[in-house]
């Protein structure tokens, strides 16, 4: 998922999208202690998309606090 993307997402967006990453982490750790994981390329681009999304909710919230 790109920066761009995730920018033009409000912050609910934001939300929804960090709760389904989170849980897609969770099952490719379980695939992995289980053996079954194919894509092990897929867990760290998960990984640095829920860090992306925490990064630009906490710039916008950052931002909406400066405005109000």
């Amino acid at each position: 998922m790109k920066a761009g993307e995730i920018r033009d997402m409000s912050l609910d967006q934001l939300d929804d999208q960090l709760i389904r990453l989170k849980k897609e982490q969770f099952n490719l750790r379980f695939q992995a202690a289980s053996g079954q994981l194919e894509n092990t390329a897929r867990v760290r681009q998960v990984r640095r998309d829920i860090a992306r999304i925490r990064t630009i909710a906490r710039q916008k919230q950052a931002g909406q606090a400066q405005k109000g």
